[in-house]
């Protein structure tokens, strides 16, 4: 289905960067895992920044979490943007910064 993302030659799986709304959401992780499930039968090779960095120490600073997730989407070749991303500050800093470095940019709204 998803035809944003061109697959890369054979046997190579594509690394897909999951981005969305986090802060003030309460259920972005089973949101994360979902998105993670599509792209996995799709055969890509998802990054869930949601399990990822689930970890942080409780006083992390968005900034600080920030440069923890833009670490994870550089080691990516594509973007996934779940649906309400646009009022997301990190996932905006996420979607430009995949713009800049031209990753496959790929949406949900658009996979339904």
């Amino acid at each position: 289905h998803h035809s944003c993302f061109a697959l890369r030659q054979e046997g190579e799986r594509m690394k897909v960067y999951i981005s969305g709304p986090i802060t003030g959401q309460n259920n972005y992780r089973e949101r994360f895992a979902a998105a993670e499930e599509i792209l996995k039968k799709a055969g890509y090779e998802p990054i869930n920044p949601a399990e990822e960095l689930a970890e942080m120490p409780v006083n992390t600073t968005h900034d600080e979490y920030m440069e923890r997730a833009i670490a994870l989407l550089a080691m990516c070749e594509g973007i996934y943007m779940l649906d309400g991303w646009e009022a997301s500050t990190g996932a905006n800093i996420e979607f430009d910064y995949a713009i800049r470095n031209r990753l496959t940019v790929c949406f949900e709204k658009g996979e339904q």
